[in-house]
């Protein structure tokens, strides 16, 4: 009886239309289930509660005594997310919602001692000591980002994604976005949050869409540059003309885009901010955007000195970025500080192996690591083979390499929300979705999701704090920079860069600087 019972919840769970609704059957399931109880229970094999509880007794005994230098130096012992294993994925799998208590209570008193230490009057712990603190701390624990893979027509499960995240304050302020990805991840750095609202609304998105007919059709129609001009027309209707620099300034989140190489001998970039500011976002879509065989290989443009639109690596075309590098997780991490992933996975190739992923077992998750790893040595023969006659088989040649790349790479990350996409048609991957398709799609990158957010909100809660935190204790900087461009992209000139510095100034309680004449910045090879 109780399991026909779960089982009718677990379909009420799949047909949840908002997280809300969602969180009461998850907490009705978890109580019939028994996972309640799991989740009470302290002592489980799965990680060390007793280093938990004693550093959670520690902290709390800390605070009521008001020993806030004893208070500081617990916390600067250890503060990182995986503190006696509390941030292992099997932990966040057992009940529906939520995981060990105490691990909870863990993270909300670190959250709570965070905060008390931040708002201590300098007479009680020193602005130079919470500067150092905090810093460390951040650099310590880390941060997280949301990669989003490439898919075709799947792309827009990430919309879905991307609304329950903002919808729960959860939008990490790293994004990458590969081929489809790309799309979204653009939108994200583009729009402020206001704006966003309007990807939210799948009635207004879809009015979008419903003059345009399908790019299939189009290039069966047409040839490839009126599914060229077609994707230009999608991409300037949703991502602003921007540069990376330019998005920055405005929405402070730091997206990158993954492009490939068109020609051999050619590493794949990952776009943005830091390694191409001037790039135009829309150029870098685009290319992101281009699969081979469907779209030509294309050419990035970024802004000059003279705000002129100007060719990026003019001998240089780049296409697909989900072909070398579909979540650049090292890449973003060298960059950012970033040592803790979220993925949203909707490309095809992979879904099939996450797919269940976390369900199966330790030696069938090691079974299935070997035979890919046995596929990939043995494309890695053949592809050496093929190299030696290069000039005979360019075709063959270029072809292996391509799935070579596409097998070699990782497709998983700490936290990934892989939907079901038995309910979508493969033969429509490259074809605009219909008005209900579109709702379908982001309907279910929703519910997809659904089942990660208390694992996203409880593993990056701490670098949340720390990140809302920091600009206190600093120096300004990042605030500096932030304001500093928004002020050079909104074109106020000498008079609003100064007051850019005198912000930061103000921040830092330090000497005002001049700030010199913005130019473009070179980009990082």
């Amino acid at each position: 009886m109780r399991r026909k019972q779960l089982k009718h919840l677990e379909r009420e769970l799949d047909d949840a239309t908002d997280y809300a609704a969602w969180c009461e059957l998850a907490q009705e399931h978890d109580a019939q289930s028994g996972m309640a109880q799991w989740r009470a229970v302290e002592p489980s094999d799965l990680y060390d509660a007793a280093q938990i509880r004693f550093r959670l007794d520690r902290l709390r005994d800390l605070r009521r005594r008001k020993d806030w230098q004893g208070l500081l130096f617990a916390l600067n012992e250890g503060i990182h997310g995986n503190m006696g294993g509390m941030g292992k994925s099997v932990l966040y799998r057992q009940a529906k919602l939520g995981t060990k208590q105490l691990i909870e209570d863990y993270i909300d008193a670190i959250d709570d001692s965070l905060r008390q230490l931040a708002d201590l009057p300098e007479s009680v712990i020193s602005g130079a000591q919470k500067q150092e603190f905090f810093a460390r701390a951040s650099k310590c624990f880390g941060r997280s980002a949301l990669l989003l893979s490439g898919g075709g027509t799947l792309g827009f499960l990430h919309l879905g994604v991307v609304n329950t995240l903002l919808a729960e304050g959860l939008v990490p302020p790293v994004v990458s976005g590969s081929s489809a990805g790309a799309l979204v991840a653009a939108v994200l750095g583009c729009h402020s949050d206001s704006e966003l609202a309007f990807f939210q609304d799948p009635e207004r998105l879809s009015l979008s869409f419903e003059n345009q007919s399908g790019i299939l059709m189009r290039l069966l129609a047409g040839g490839n540059q009126l599914v060229e001009t077609d994707l230009d027309r999608i991409i300037a209707q949703f991502v602003p003309d921007l540069t990376f620099e330019e998005a920055f300034a405005k929405t402070g989140r730091e997206v990158s885009i993954t492009v490939a190489p068109a020609e051999p001998h050619q590493r794949s970039r990952l776009l943005n901010a830091i390694t191409s500011p001037n790039v135009f976002i829309r150029s870098a879509v685009k290319a992101s955007c281009a699969v081979p065989g469907i779209f030509p290989a294309v050419m990035l443009t970024a802004k000059n000195v003279h705000g002129e639109s100007q060719p990026y690596l003019p001998n240089r075309r780049w296409i697909d970025g989900s072909v070398a590098d579909d979540l650049p997780i090292k890449r973003l991490s060298r960059l950012y500080g970033t040592n803790h992933s979220i993925v949203s996975m909707v490309n095809p190739i992979a879904t099939a192996f996450l797919r269940g992923d976390e369900r199966r077992s330790s030696l069938s998750r090691a079974a299935r690591k070997m035979t890919l790893g046995i596929g990939r040595e043995s494309l890695n023969f053949y592809r050496g083979i093929a190299q030696r006659y290069g000039d005979s088989w360019p075709r063959f040649n270029k072809a292996l390499h391509g799935l070579h790349a596409l097998l070699d790479q990782e497709y998983s990350g700490d936290i990934n929300i892989v939907p079901s996409i038995k309910r979508v048609n493969p033969f429509r991957l490259l074809v605009q979705p219909s008005s209900d398709e579109l709702h379908q799609l982001i309907r279910l990158g929703e519910q997809t999701t659904f089942p990660k957010v208390e694992a996203i909100r409880r593993c990056t809660q701490i670098s949340r704090t720390l990140a809302e935190l920091m600009p206190a204790f600093q120096g300004g900087e990042k605030l500096a920079r932030v304001a500093a461009l928004q002020a050079s992209s909104q074109g106020k000139g000498r008079s609003a860069r100064k007051k850019a510095t005198t912000m930061s100034s103000d921040v830092a309680k330090g000497p005002k600087k001049a700030v010199k004449k913005k130019v473009p910045r070179p980009a990082l090879h």
